[in-house]
């Protein structure tokens, strides 16, 4: 670098900062990403930057999910006006709401918000994707992997059975909760060796009822070698029939 690179300034505005910095959005975007903000003030602002329909102003609208104001009614009409603001943008908002859910604490309203904006594939293959950031170890904070296993049971793809699969495995019992949840929603037989294994060493009371329901509702067979094993592990309430298919009593 040379001297007189030393002294050479940033240019106003240039670049990808400087535009941001002088986008429409920015005028509003800390008043309505502010729980302490006046409430006249913060409403305007979420009213502004959805004319806007933008990226740039969607990714100030998504700020407003970052915190709860009182009371309850008038967060939820702050909230559904930024909803609405981000989903006027049209595709302009998914990489915003990507980056958004990268680092959120909760992934209801970026789900709900993609679901409008993307097909029911490209919708699956994104939760994929979030899904794929997280992994069967301790964790002090899951809500939003809870979040992904659990939206996920609402549909149907070999995908999702297989990047579902391995949180069977995870050391939170809600998260193998869900997983098993999904998997069973899934319809899919192959699913049998994994949900057995996981019958046969799960310890929670919830999770092999679950797994036994599930089973008894879809017909699927036991494998003749797992029959005796899986008998001992049902709760009280089921059964093995002659051919291998898990009943409940009564």
């Amino acid at each position: 670098m040379g001297l007189f690179d030393l002294f050479k300034g940033k240019p106003k505005g240039g670049g990808k900062d400087g535009e941001k910095k002088s986008s429409p959005a920015a005028k509003y975007a800390e008043a309505a990403g502010s729980k302490r903000a006046q409430a006249y003030d913060r409403q305007e602002a979420l009213h502004e930057l959805a004319k806007l329909k933008t990226g740039d102003a969607a990714e100030a609208l998504l700020r407003r999910f970052t915190f709860m104001v009182d009371p309850s009614i008038t967060d939820q009409e702050e909230k559904q006006l930024a909803f609405d603001g981000i989903l006027a943008a049209g595709k302009d908002a998914i990489e915003p709401v990507r980056a958004f859910a990268a680092k959120a604490e909760s992934l209801a309203w970026p789900m709900r918000i993609l679901k409008e904006l993307l097909s029911e594939e490209e919708l699956v293959d994104e939760l994929l994707v979030w899904l794929g950031r997280w992994d069967t170890e301790y964790a002090k904070f899951i809500d939003p992997k809870l979040q992904l296993l659990h939206a996920l049971e609402d549909y149907k793809a070999s995908k999702i059975r297989e990047a579902v699969t391995p949180f069977l495995q995870d050391v939170n019992e809600p998260a193998r909760y869900h997983a098993v949840a999904t998997l069973l929603a899934q319809k899919e037989p192959e699913a049998v060796g994994p949900l057995l294994a996981c019958l046969l060493d799960e310890e929670s009371v919830r999770i092999r009822m679950k797994i036994a329901d599930g089973l008894a509702q879809l017909g699927w067979e036991v494998p003749e070698d797992q029959r005796e094993p899986v008998r001992k592990v049902l709760p009280y309430e089921f059964g093995i029939d002659g051919e291998g298919r898990v009943t409940k009593r009564g």
